[in-house]
């Protein structure tokens, strides 16, 4: 006989997430998943951080709306700016 199991699933926070992925980070840019692999390719978009024991890479939501109030910087620009501040 089977018996129901309990609901295991993640609780999520009712909050915008803090960091997303590529395809989101594309999205928020108005570009497709693989032209921003080309332009991070290229350094050409902010620097992706990732979490420990993680392979993929996250794009924090707040440094791209930095970044493109910027006007879009390469990344070596983008990366002196914070610098600075």
């Amino acid at each position: 006989m089977n018996t129901p199991q309990p609901d295991r699933k993640v609780k999520r926070y009712d909050r915008e997430p803090l960091a997303v992925d590529a395809a989101k980070a594309a999205a928020l840019c108005d570009l497709s998943r693989s032209k921003w692999f080309e332009l991070d390719s290229a350094g050409l978009v902010p620097r992706a951080v990732r979490f420990a024991g993680s392979r993929c890479p996250r794009w924090i939501i707040s440094e791209l709306d930095d970044w493109l109030r910027a006007g879009a910087p390469p990344r070596d620009q983008w990366e002196a700016m914070l610098a600075r501040k």
